[in-house]
This record gives C-alpha cells, structure tokens and sequence, in this order.
C-alpha cells in the first residue's frame, strides 16, 4: 500500500509542484525541452507546536534501564533503543509510530562476552553501538550493525566505559566518549578519552584516540580556571570523565561534556586532538533569577535565593546548532556525584580511604556541630595532620540563616540549608597555595586548629539548561525558570494535563505523592537533550529525569529562548510506580531522546521518541504544528 503525504504546508507545496508538472506535461508544454529538476521542498516555519503521544512500547521492565537512548533508521523505520536491564538494544518497527513492535535484538555478547551496549547511533543504515566489558575498567569496543538485517559489520577495540557515541554529520566518522571511570574502590582508575573512528569503510574502522594526557601538567592551571580536577590520586586524563559528543555542522569540531569536573572539553576532529579543556564556572544562587528550592523536608515550595549556594552546571547531554553563522551548544545541567563504595559498609564504618571515595554531603552532615558523624576519610584528612573533627559556615556569609562564630546555627535546620546536598570538596578558606586554612572550634583561624571554614556551598546540578558559545562562554540560562514552572499554575500533568503540577512538585520518578522529595538534590533534572529544526525554528527538547515530562523552547535566537509546550505522561501520581501497575502509571524518567523531522517520519509528521529509562517505556510524541 502507498503511504499518503499528510497535508502539512511544505507538502502542499511539493503536492502542487507535482500536479503542475503532470499538467504541463499531458498538454505538452514545455515542448520537446527536458523538464527541469524539482528544486528542494521549503519547509513552512511553524509559529507553535503541541506535543501529544501517539504510541508506546513497553519492556514490562520497572526501574532497570530497560528503556534508555533511542536513535531512528529511516530508511527501514527501525527503532533502536538501549535496554540496558538486557545489557542489548531492542530493535523496533516504527512503521506505525503508533504502535512501535519489537523485531529484534543487537546483543553486544557476541561481540565481546560478557558485555553490555550503552549507547546507539545510526546513519543512513548503518547502526553504530557503544560497548562496555564485563570489567568497567577494561578496554570497551563499537561495533557497527546493518539496521536493515541486524547483521554485524565490524568491531573495534576503544577506551574503557565507552558512554555515548554518535555520527559526524557526513557520516565518515564516529566519535565516542570514553568516560574511564574508577573501579568502586578507586583504586583502578583508566584515563577517560575520545575514540575518533574512521568508518569510511564500515568492514575496516580506523580508531586513533583523542586523549587529555598533553593536559597532566596542566592541573594546577585547569583546577585554578575552574576545572573540577579531585579524583584521590587521579592524574588530569584519569580525572577527567567524558559524557557526551556534540559536532559542529562543519563536522570538523566536537564539544565533549565533563560532567563531574563541570567542564567541556574541544575537540579538532581531523587531527583527533583535544585542544582545549572549557570551565564552566558556577551558577550564583544568591542573585535574583537563580532561585531554587533546597528542602525536602519543609513540606512546601520555597524557591528563594540562598547567599553563598552555587550550583555546578555538571551537563550530561549536549547538542550543537547554528544561528546566525554561529555554533551554540545546549547543554542540559543535570548534575553528578562521585560516589564509589558507597555499598561497601567497611568504607565509611573502618574509614578505609582505599575502598571509596564518596564527595557528597549534606550541609547538615558537614557542619553539624556536635560532632561529625560519619563522613568520608578524605575529608578527615584534606587538610593532613592532626586529621580534622568538623567544618564551620561562615557567618559573614550565612549570617542570614543564623551561622555565628564556631556554630552553623540554624543553617542546618531541615527548613533552611540543612538538606541540601552539596560537594565537601570545594568552597572551604584556602591560602594564596591554595591549602585549606585551619579553624577552631570557635571559629578562630589557628593553624592548629581542627576545622574547615565553609563561605561556599556547591550544589550538584543548575536545575537549568544553558546555551554557550563555542568556546564555552555563557550566552542563556534558563535560572529558576523550570522549577517556577513547576510551581506555577500554567504547568499541567498527565497524558489529558489535567493534574496541577504544582501539586506533586519536585517529585522523584520512583515515589507516588511525592511533594518536593527532589528539592535537597537536583530539582526537576534536566538530563536528556534533542533539538529539532522545523523550517526556520530551532526547538529543544528537554526531559526532566526526576520530575518527568518534555519541556520545548524555541532557541532559534540564543540570547532569548522561549518555552512553547510541556507534556509529562505520567498519570498516576499518588500510588507508588511498580512493575505491577506500569500500564496505569505512565511514563518515569525520561534518559534519551530523538527528533524525527517530518521528511523522515513514518507518518509524515515530525515526531519525538523519548526511552523512559525508569518505567521501561519507548514513546512516541508527535509535534502537531500551529501556524
């Protein structure tokens, strides 16, 4: 059966071009003079859009990653989408984006036994996949895959943990974030790097390897600009952690998130060369536009400012556009904490310092003043000896919720900062060296003292997106505006959006009537990131990790974003998500997400695949255009 072109603008114009063409001909026009060629299909400029969802696939899978990144084949209308509770890519017909059907496997065991896939990308029928070994800290491989038999290609061996990979846009080259993280004692800790693959010839990839060795003694300087550089031990490329690839459309430069060390890295494609390591610098909550909410335990909304609080913009996903003859990277600022051995009960109960290294705290735990619990053995002794016994706030700082001289006050209290989770690593008094300064316990410095002195708090996340230059200067941020959203009465919930978001505010992807239980960590998170361009427009696409849902902005102009629709199809709000009633829940943390531009679509419409990672669900958005 034919597929019918649906009657959007653009294809109206083409339908015309076509019958005008058929009628010139039939009538002999044009004589015996060749018929010119068509010229490109203009796609007409929309002035809104609405998403709505159209069809699902469900693993039946609950909170195993069962659902995580999707990319689209169009030519064979094949879905493919990381499963990683299978540690596989479960490969779905999309013929009818209605009701999307699984045809198949790519089971990364035949490549290397024991692994797992944990990204995918396709161009042009060819499926590129991302592979872990069954030991992290081993070398990982990417394979190539045909989407239109599934049959495999090719493999190469790359960095270990391979975590993201994607096509050049010419298609010649595959490039893969290699995240190199520690083993969960810290004790193994393989260099993060990018593999830049040569698949001009998909049967013989060439992998040369784009590392951050040239930067090792660079430390002092990265760490001073801004870089977070604190692994215990870690060289800079083993500290280091790429998360995700942006390529420019030129295909010549790619933009790598460090999410953990709150920095982008640059990358010249052609000599597979980092040639520069990019801070992001941290977001003031303590100026108006940059409120959040920082308890979870005051049982209200309460976005305010907080003196003295900075957020790390730590992004996970990334994508590149142009505007203007310009590149402008997205960036979604989800935010990440190194926590390894945190299973381990001997790290933190025999203050073993070589079983873990956990840097998150909260404000409570770290500046509690009857003495520490338990916190990491690190912290005891980022000073050296005599190891320390606490950490005081600094009242000419947090003088505001109550921090005196050698007493945090009411800065800890679950109301005010005291639930917050922030980063012991940074923001304590240094000397011009750079070594931590020394207090007493009445908050006197003394170089004998067994203190810290806190005048900064830094906060995981910007519960943001942003939008930065090229060379990663700050051009927009969206501030307070996903959580004020969040809060305010313009924000519905559920498929039908008929639920006040406000209502179930800030609430986790895994709890049912949940107010506010997100607010201490990372708010809504902004994790997973497409763009889309439909005629003139540039559209992002954000998925809210813990809170759910799809936020669209129009981005066509950098400096002024402005947000166009939200859809979050969880509807079941007050029962606790389980496996036993998924199909009445809906949607839980989106992971990945793909745009379909109405050209490819199986539909003729363009559309949105977001993996849900935690209810195991794949599902299909459609953009219903206004103009």
């Amino acid at each position: 059966m034919r597929a019918q072109l649906p009657h959007t603008p653009s294809t109206r114009l083409f339908t015309a071009s076509l019958l005008m063409t058929a009628v010139l001909a039939a009538c002999g026009g044009g004589g015996d003079a060749p018929a010119p060629a068509p010229g490109p299909v203009v796609e007409a400029t929309p002035a809104s859009l609405r998403l709505e969802k159209i069809g699902s696939y469900s693993t039946g899978q609950y909170e195993v990653s069962a659902a995580e990144i999707p990319a689209f084949d169009a030519a064979s209308r094949r879905l493919f989408v990381v499963n990683a509770q299978l540690g596989a890519v479960d490969v779905l017909n999309l013929a009818n984006p209605a009701n999307p059907v699984k045809i198949g496997t790519l089971d990364a065991t035949a490549v290397l036994a024991g692994a797992s896939i944990n990204s995918v990308a396709v161009f042009n029928g060819t499926v590129a996949v991302a592979i872990q070994a069954p030991v992290k800290t081993d070398p990982g491989r990417m394979a190539l895959y045909r989407a239109s038999d599934l049959s495999l290609i090719s493999s190469v061996t790359i960095g270990a943990l391979p975590d993201m990979l994607t096509f050049t846009p010419d298609g010649t080259t595959v490039l893969v974030a290699n995240e190199g993280e520690p083993s969960d004692d810290y004790q193994i800790d393989p260099e993060g790097s990018i593999s830049v693959i040569d698949v001009r010839n998909l049967a013989a990839p060439v992998v040369r390897t784009a590392s951050f060795t040239a930067f090792n003694s660079q430390a002092a300087a990265l760490r001073t600009a801004g870089v977070r550089i604190y692994g215990p031990g870690a060289t800079v490329a083993q500290d280091l952690e790429p998360e995700y690839i942006s390529v420019s459309a030129d295909g010549r430069t790619a933009w790598v998130t460090l999410q953990e060390n709150n920095a982008l890295a640059k990358v010249d494609i052609a000599s597979a060369t980092v040639t520069d390591v990019l801070p992001l610098g941290y977001k003031d909550h303590g100026v108006a536009g940059n409120e959040l909410d920082v308890s979870d335990r005051d049982n209200t909304i309460n976005i305010r400012t907080w003196a003295g609080v900075r957020g790390m913009y730590q992004p996970d996903s990334m994508a590149a556009y142009t505007a203007g003859g310009q590149t402008y990277l997205v960036t979604a600022n989800e935010g990440d904490a190194r926590a390894w051995g945190e299973g381990n009960p001997d790290y933190l109960g025999t203050q073993n310092p070589a079983l873990g290294f956990i840097e998150e705290l909260r404000v409570s735990a770290l500046a509690r003043t009857a003495g520490w619990q338990v916190v990491p053995p690190q912290l005891r002794s980022v000073a050296g000896a005599p190891t320390l016994a606490g950490a005081l706030l600094d009242p000419t700082v947090f003088g505001y919720c109550g921090a005196v001289a050698g007493n945090p006050g009411t800065c800890i209290a679950n109301g005010e900062l005291g639930r917050l989770n922030i980063s012991w690593t940074q923001g304590y008094k240094t000397d011009a060296l750079g070594a931590p300064i020394r207090y007493n316990a009445s908050g006197v410095q003394d170089a004998a003292g067994d203190r810290l002195m806190y005048d900064r708090l830094y906060s995981y996340g910007a519960r943001s997106f942003s939008i930065w230059n090229a060379n990663g200067g700050l051009v927009w941020d969206s501030g307070a505006e996903i959580e004020r959203f969040l809060a305010s009465s313009d924000c519905r919930l559920g498929s039908a959006r008929n639920t006040p978001c406000a209502t179930y505010f800030n609430s986790g992807h895994n709890e049912g009537n949940a107010l506010d239980s997100r607010s201490d960590a990372k708010g809504p998170e902004p994790e997973g990131l497409a763009l889309g361009k439909i005629g003139n427009k540039t559209f992002a696409f954000i998925g809210l990790e813990r809170m759910g849902g799809v936020l669209v902005y129009d981005i066509t102009n950098p400096a002024a974003p402005t947000r166009v629709d939200y859809l979050n199809t969880r509807d079941e709000w007050t029962t606790q998500p389980g496996a036993a009633n998924l199909a009445t829940t809906g949607d839980l943390g989106p992971e990945g997400l793909v745009f379909i531009p109405a050209a490819q679509s199986p539909n003729g419409k363009p559309l949105l695949v977001v993996g849900n990672e935690v209810s195991g669900t794949t599902a299909v958005l459609q953009l219903n255009l206004s103009y």
